[in-house]
């Protein structure tokens, strides 16, 4: 008799427990069931509203030259060129020619790239780019892409204002690759600096073993005109230099006789105000020119 006691008493607590389950479950899919239908009510009055608002937002969208366009990014955009422009004119000089000299093993696309484009977007015509062992000249497409990139990315739709030509060594001829107004690049290695002035000297000795020239014609003019690889390139007016190197690693040794140096620490993580403040410095210096 006690175990048929025992057996029922399990019994009905499993029915209990089963009792619970269900009623749980069931309350479960009595308030999802309730919530999806509060939603689909909410979304049958919402509905007629998010239409009858639609064609005035389509209307507005094919109206706008850019429909695709963030007016907040290129209101940025704007306004970031309108003080690098503003900064430039403020300036008491601003060089025609600038040099970045990167005196550093790790060299970054990026951050060369960002100092280029800030230099053509104050206002210098002029860039060169120089590490010691070519590696930005090997790599031009490379870095070309990079400042195109960084146009776009700091100057929006104003970047494509801006004309970059790469200029090719030993050549007059120019790379164009954006259609405008017409700043221009030139990488550099240590083979257009002291490796030049070589190669000139050699071919005016040649020159006058074959009789092509005689010896009292080699002047300072005709060596400084074999130099100028491009037409209408000035010297460098300012040279920037990065790294902890107390050297100009061979740049340009013939064209920097009136160049100013500037150093800064290092080109990675380079601001703008680290820019502005050397163009400052630069500006505010006196240069004697020999006197």
């Amino acid at each position: 008799m006690a175990l048929l006691y025992g057996f029922l008493w399990r019994l009905l607590l499993l029915l209990v427990h089963v009792n619970r389950a269900l009623v749980s479950w069931l309350r479960v899919r009595l308030r999802s069931w309730k919530g999806r239908l509060w939603e689909r009510a909410m979304a049958a009055l919402l509905l007629p509203l998010a239409l009858a608002g639609f064609p005035d937002q389509q209307k507005k969208l094919n109206q706008s030259p850019d429909a695709n366009a963030n007016p907040v990014t290129g209101s940025r955009a704007a306004g970031r060129r309108a003080r690098w422009l503003s900064d430039g004119r403020s300036l008491e000089k601003l060089p025609v020619h600038i040099g970045l000299l990167v005196a550093e093993e790790e060299l970054s696309y990026t951050d060369t790239a960002n100092l280029v484009v800030w230099c053509m977007a104050v206002g210098i015509s002029y860039v060169s780019v120089y590490d010691q062992h070519g590696v930005f000249q090997k790599n031009n497409s490379r870095m070309l892409e990079e400042i195109v990139r960084q146009q776009q990315d700091l100057l929006g739709v104003e970047g494509s204002k801006y004309n970059v030509e790469m200029l090719s060594n030993g050549s007059d001829t120019h790379q164009q690759h954006v259609v405008s107004c017409r700043p221009a690049v030139k990488l550099l290695c240590p083979e257009d600096g002291k490796q030049s002035i070589v190669q000139a000297a050699q071919q005016l000795c040649r020159s006058v073993e074959n009789r092509e020239r005689s010896s009292k014609d080699i002047s300072v003019t005709m060596l400084d005109s074999l130099l100028r690889e491009s037409k209408n390139v000035p010297d460098p007016e300012l040279v920037l230099k990065f790294g902890p190197v107390d050297s100009t690693l061979g740049f340009l040794p013939w064209h920097i006789r009136l160049t100013e140096f500037i150093s800064l620490p290092s080109h990675r993580n380079v601001s703008y105000e680290d820019l502005l403040g050397a163009l400052q410095r630069y500006g505010s210096c006196q240069q004697r020119l020999g006197q």
